[in-house]
């Protein structure tokens, strides 16, 4: 198993050194960068297993680096810590490719548990990742076509931008047509934690999905609604 290293860009010395000390545990190494230009330098200079981003720097601020880190071509998975509670921030982040965020004054504890669940996600889809990319390896679906190895998915031949977690879904709905699923089954499998509370994470993940994929978000077709139960994707795509 490879190297499990983190990056913590975080301004607030008292912070970083409560981080640390409590992930130190859960990896091989933790590098911290203190400013925005020390962060987007080592998160864009080499692979990590995890970057936890402050959303506030001096300098670059996290959203900046996160959006540099997502027009590499390597996938790393991203945690963003924001100050403030508002969703904007929380929208923002989620949308610029952050695969989760935490809220300060955040608990140690669900820190490291979202910590850890990222990790476990990204290692267990390194262990069933293809090793090429040919027609065989992608997930077709009518007019979506979805390439696990190279992240990347086509809607009638056009590229569609989605964050981490977003194309995370849609592959786990894609890979079990018809099968319905809770909120909290979606949560554990493919966030990695079945925390109460958070089902609205994934409410609005899916109405951000369909809105890049359906044809009439407002009427899905692709990822439905099952009323009282939780959501499908649809094996009648065509």
């Amino acid at each position: 198993m490879a190297l499990r290293r983190i990056l913590l860009v975080e301004d607030e010395t008292d912070i970083a050194e409560l981080v640390f000390l409590h992930l130190q545990d859960l990896c091989d190494e933790i590098v911290v960068a203190s400013d925005g230009h020390e962060g987007m330098r080592l998160a864009t200079s080499s692979d990590w297993s995890l970057i936890i981003l402050d959303l506030r720097l001096p300098g670059p601020d996290g959203l900046t680096i996160c959006r540099a880190v997502r027009r590499e071509r390597t996938y790393q998975p991203i945690l963003m810590l924001t100050s403030k509670s508002t969703e904007l921030d929380r929208v923002l982040g989620l949308e610029t490719g952050a695969d989760d965020y935490v809220t300060k004054p955040f608990s140690v504890l669900e820190l490291t548990a979202r910590v850890r669940a990222i990790l476990r996600r990204v290692e267990n889809l390194a262990v069933r990742a293809p090793t090429d990319t040919t027609l065989a390896n992608q997930i077709s679906a009518g007019p979506i076509r979805i390439d696990p190895s190279r992240r990347e998915v086509t809607l009638s031949g056009q590229a569609v931008e989605l964050t981490a977690r977003e194309f995370d879904l849609l592959a786990h709905f894609a890979r079990n047509p018809g099968r319905v699923y809770r909120r909290a089954e979606l949560l554990d499998q493919v966030w990695g934690y079945g925390h109460e509370g958070y089902e609205h994470t994934v409410n609005s993940h899916i109405n951000r999905l369909r809105s890049k994929i359906e044809g009439n978000p407002a009427e899905p077709e692709v990822i439905v609604t099952v009323w009282g139960v939780g959501y499908k994707f649809s094996e009648h795509v065509v």
